[in-house]
């Protein structure tokens, strides 16, 4: 059960611009007013679409009184600290505020599925250092936000998942069909970026590698462009991101380092954890989990979706 949780600030869809929420609430006043003049039945909701269609929906018998999942479904909406400015996994819709698209705010979207039936979620956009007390003060249900599962972390919050596994990657050139991942770099000159993970972990793997240090990270995707180097090895998803955004640049293969991206909670509510651990079980079994990769990440990526990391597998899960 959720302890001490405030009413969020921001209206339900909190990435609305301001101007944007007052003409919808004007709109909604007017539609209000013309309501009680009509003895039109309200419409019935719309039906589901895409990958919400056939997404599970938790049975009543899951939902016990007073549990944080039934305060969830009462107040109608599921409250998400999640990113709008991350592409492939938070990204807003610059020409339409309320269309937000990724693969973590898809799942949030299909968590809120679980719980309510719809994919009903309220937006709060979080700072790194402002997660915990989110959950904390209760001012958010979940954070669905590259949350990376530690023991340190868990001491103040509960973690779901891991429901993603980073880590650090491969890209090269498009054109490239010699590299396929980390086990091809054996001699080869490879980019990193300076004081990044990858200046350790690519002489570890790979100790013939030639290793040319960049100061950032759009230093070393030029580079890389330019035949400096014959791969980046960066984040796995600041290299999709890359590549999504530079058709000359492709990532391969898997992860070969792991960062557990975790579902964060509030400290100290089993009965949530179990719920949406089992929820993301069903994903994983029923195909949502790699199809919203598909839509997202996977479109940025040379290689087949990864195999979903075993739910508490990692220290703090």
């Amino acid at each position: 059960m959720r302890s001490g949780r405030k009413t969020p600030t921001m209206t339900r869809l909190t990435h609305r611009a301001r101007t944007v929420a007052c003409v919808a609430a004007l709109a909604a006043t007017s539609l209000a007013l013309a309501a009680c003049g009509s003895d039109d039945a309200p419409e019935a909701p719309a039906e589901l679409s895409g990958i919400f269609a056939d997404a599970p929906v938790a049975d009543d018998s899951l939902i016990a009184d007073g549990s944080t999942m039934a305060e969830i479904r009462e107040a109608g909406t599921l409250t998400v600290a999640a990113a709008l400015d991350a592409p492939l996994l938070s990204q807003q819709n610059p020409t339409d505020p309320d269309e937000v698209e990724g693969f973590d705010i898809t799942l949030a979207k299909l968590l809120a599925t679980y719980i309510l039936g719809e994919p009903t979620v309220e937006i709060v956009p979080p700072a790194s250092e402002t997660r915990e007390a989110l959950l904390q003060n209760g001012t958010v249900d979940v954070v669905f936000n590259t949350y990376t599962i530690t023991e340190e972390r868990a001491e103040q919050v509960s973690f779901a998942g891991p429901y993603f596994m980073s880590g650090l990657a491969v890209a090269v050139a498009a054109d490239n069909e010699d590299i396929a991942g980390i086990e091809d770099l054996g001699g080869k000159t490879v980019i990193v970026g300076a004081n990044t993970p990858a200046v350790e972990a690519v002489p570890e793997h790979q100790p013939t590698a030639e290793i040319v240090t960049f100061g950032t990270d759009p230093q070393a995707v030029q580079a890389l462009g330019q035949g400096r180097g014959d791969a980046y090895v960066q984040d796995y998803i600041l290299l999709a991101t890359n590549a999504a955004a530079n058709p000359d640049l492709k990532v391969v293969g898997q992860p070969f380092t792991e960062e557990p991206y975790g579902i964060g909670l509030p400290p100290e509510d089993q009965e949530f954890k179990d719920f949406v651990n089992d929820w993301l079980r069903a994903i994983q079994e029923g195909g949502q989990w790699e199809q919203a990769w598909a839509d997202s990440i996977g479109t940025a990526v040379d290689s087949a979706a990864p195999t979903p990391p075993e739910i508490g597998s990692v220290p703090g899960s």
